[in-house]
């Protein structure tokens, strides 16, 4: 900064002013500083701006799978909100591994960042860098909230297994319930809402025996469970197979296409499989899944306005959703071919 300061010929508190906030400084000087940083190339050095500052203009996002369509898409909306609020929005992936989360907490507060959205993992609320990265900056949690206390922004997973469930013992044989690894607590949680769902119809849940594990291959993992199911159909409760996700949706059909069942509505299939999430493959799937969507965009529009709420930036009366401190969204109901 200094010897770009003398290149330009301007102080350094003016050329500081000016990477601050451009237009601050006179159209004269920004001029000359724009036409200087075209000739020689020069550029700030943001980490080292950040770690200077009492706050810094980076916002980190720790999420499972950086793969993974809906985390991409989360991400992608995030970021765009954040730059245009003046925000540079980092994104860490923890694979889903404790110690990996861990690392990427202890990164982001090695770079002085204002606030995090975090999709977490884990079952509870373990005892993680999280807690303490939570007392030193503002924290918003997206996908399953590690608490019932934390800021969080998702799907009412009530309202949502509610519907499809319903749709499901109204268009045909109740469900059964195809579960996923326990990765976090939207596992246990949904495995209750679809129980509370039946018993509130008057019918008995009907959970499938499946493997316990922590695995977040869930395609693979409800592929082999779905198959080891098949090999002896007859025992199946029910020819309604309801997932908690679509990804063990695009398992158990791989697996039904494999025994040869065909899958779909009517008297000319054999199963009928629905999902959850709306994720963006499936409906390209074969067939084309029956889900609940969850509105990818409008999650992180909200969760980075909750956050840049926390940090002073937004006025809640531009969204009076931001007043509460955790969000959940209604899902919408997808008719497909699957179910």
């Amino acid at each position: 900064m200094e010897e770009f300061s003398g290149y330009v010929g301007l102080s350094r508190p003016t050329v500081s002013k000016y990477f601050n906030d451009p237009s601050s400084v006179r159209k004269k000087t920004r001029d000359a500083i724009e036409e200087a940083l075209r000739k020689s190339g020069f550029k700030p050095n943001l980490f080292a701006v950040n770690l200077n500052r009492r706050r810094s203009n980076i916002i980190g996002v720790i999420i499972p799978n950086a793969l993974d369509p809906f985390y991409m898409a989360l991400t992608r909306r995030i970021q765009l909100i954040a730059a245009e609020s003046g925000f540079l929005a980092f994104v860490f992936s923890s694979d889903g591994r404790p110690d990996t989360e861990d690392d990427a907490v202890s990164t982001l507060q090695s770079m002085n960042v204002a606030g995090a959205i975090i999709a977490p993992i884990g079952t509870t609320s373990r005892n993680s860098a999280l807690r303490a990265l939570a007392k030193d900056i503002p924290l918003v949690y997206v996908d399953a909230p590690p608490d019932d206390e934390a800021s969080f922004v998702g799907s009412d997973n009530r309202q949502s297994f509610g519907l499809i469930v319903d749709y499901l013992c109204r268009s045909g044989e109740p469900p059964c319930f195809f579960g996923m690894p326990e990765v976090n607590r939207n596992a246990g949680h949904r495995r209750e809402i679809y129980v509370d769902a039946m018993e509130t119809a008057g019918l008995k849940p009907m959970i499938l025996d499946i493997a316990e594990g922590d695995t977040w291959d869930f395609e693979r993992f409800a592929f082999e469970e779905a198959s080891r199911l098949f090999e002896r159909r007859e025992t199946l409760p029910t020819r309604t197979i309801v997932c908690a996700n679509d990804r063990l949706a695009f398992g158990v059909i791989a697996a039904a296409w494999q025994k040869g069942l065909k899958v779909g509505h009517g008297t000319a299939f054999d199963l009928r499989v629905a999902g959850h999430d709306d994720h963006p493959l499936s409906r390209y799937a074969c067939p084309p899944i029956t889900t609940v969507a969850q509105n990818y965009n409008e999650i992180g529009q909200l969760a980075i306005g909750l956050l840049l709420k926390k940090l002073g930036e937004v006025d809640d009366d531009e969204d009076e959703r931001l007043r509460r401190d955790q969000i959940l969204l209604k899902s919408d109901l997808m008719l497909r071919a699957s179910a």
